[in-house]
């Protein structure tokens, strides 16, 4: 959030961010986060929770668009980063969401587009 580390930016509002994951499990794999610093999405208090989802929402519709899938499917896992985030992927199958599946590996340049497909379509 600080900006301390470059990402590719999907999404932003006053209270949330959505950035591309940098290990994709698809092209549009996208990771929403609130702003305010918390470490499990649970511990969100209620309001900021559900404008979390419709944020989520607002950004999975995009990837949706830019990405044709059955799908866009969402995972809370948790445990890899201090920090609550919520996991977008494109689906056709739900072995598409599997985190056990190999990771894509993008260009710059690939990530910069992907991004601003969804970009495009928000």
């Amino acid at each position: 959030m600080a900006g301390e580390i470059p990402c590719y930016k999907v999404a932003e509002d006053e209270k949330f961010f959505a950035f591309l994951d940098i290990n994709p499990l698809a092209k549009g794999h996208t990771l929403v986060i609130p702003k305010q610093e918390v470490d499990y999405l649970f511990d969100l208090p209620d309001e900021d929770l559900a404008a979390m989802s419709v944020f989520a929402k607002k950004v999975a519709l995009a990837i949706g668009q830019a990405f044709p899938c059955r799908k866009v499917g969402m995972a809370v896992l948790g445990l890899e980063v201090p920090h609550a985030h919520i996991h977008l992927v494109p689906m056709q199958s739900e072995k598409d969401l599997l985190f056990s599946n190999p990771k894509l590996k993008l260009s710059d340049e690939e990530f910069r587009a992907v991004a601003e497909a969804i970009r495009a379509r928000l």
